[in-house]
């Protein structure tokens, strides 16, 4: 195995639980304000700044109800979210609108937030989708979706809105981490997170392929569970 070939593959070292990192003083958590300029920050709605830096309690959950006003999904799409399913569901498999539900809790165990979205629909029962969110990697953030698949976040502002930009997919066994080549993946995906009126948000995300354009565009509006503290 050449140089280039070893490379391929690096070693990362295993995030700190609460109870095994040593600090003698508590440590102040990473934070979506942490991955922002100062300038970028005060762009946010006083409302989003405020959703984006709410602190946890080892265990709190934080609801959102929301209905999703439209899912689309073309052919190749489709399919793509079906193969998904082998590894957990991580896309939306059904087109439309219909209820749904959004938890974000503090899991330390996961190094992370667990954000879980539970899409209803008019058969069966309904869809849930779960991932992690870890202040980690290269740009800060990733997106853990389960069997070692992950997702590079990059976080920034445009027109009063945060974005969220899939900007790598890695690939880990055990110890071992690879990215994984551009032309394997799904293609690029965005969140865009806007605010509306009395406490709601809209919530956009689509993922575009290099050769097959937007395989899935999602428009939901959610509503804050309890009233934020904007002080």
């Amino acid at each position: 195995m050449n140089r280039g070939e070893a490379s391929l593959w690096q070693k990362e070292p295993m995030p700190l639980s609460p109870k095994t990192r040593p600090s003698p003083v508590e440590p102040i958590p990473p934070s979506f304000r942490s991955l922002l300029s100062a300038a970028d920050w005060s762009k946010l709605p006083a409302a989003i700044q405020a959703r984006f830096s709410r602190r946890f309690r080892a265990g709190q959950t934080v609801c959102y109800t929301t209905r999703v006003i439209t899912t689309r999904v073309t052919r190749t799409g489709w399919l793509l979210a079906q193969a998904a399913r082998l590894f957990g569901a991580p896309l939306p498999i059904h087109r439309g609108d219909g209820p749904a539900v959004v938890t974000v809790t503090d899991h330390p165990g996961n190094f992370g937030q667990v954000w879980t979205r539970i899409y209803h629909v008019d058969k069966g029962f309904p869809q849930t989708i779960s991932s992690v969110k870890r202040f980690t990697g290269n740009t800060g953030l990733e997106e853990y979706i389960g069997f070692g698949l992950s997702i590079e976040l990059v976080v920034h502002v445009e027109n009063n809105s945060l974005i969220f930009t899939g900007n790598a997919y890695y690939l880990s066994i055990g110890p071992w981490r690879m990215k994984i080549p551009t032309f394997l993946t799904p293609g690029k995906l965005t969140v865009v997170h806007t605010e509306a009126d009395d406490d709601a948000f809209s919530f956009e995300m689509s993922l575009e392929h290099p050769l097959f354009g937007r395989l899935l565009h999602q428009l939901a509006q959610f509503e804050d569970a309890t009233p934020l503290n904007l002080q």
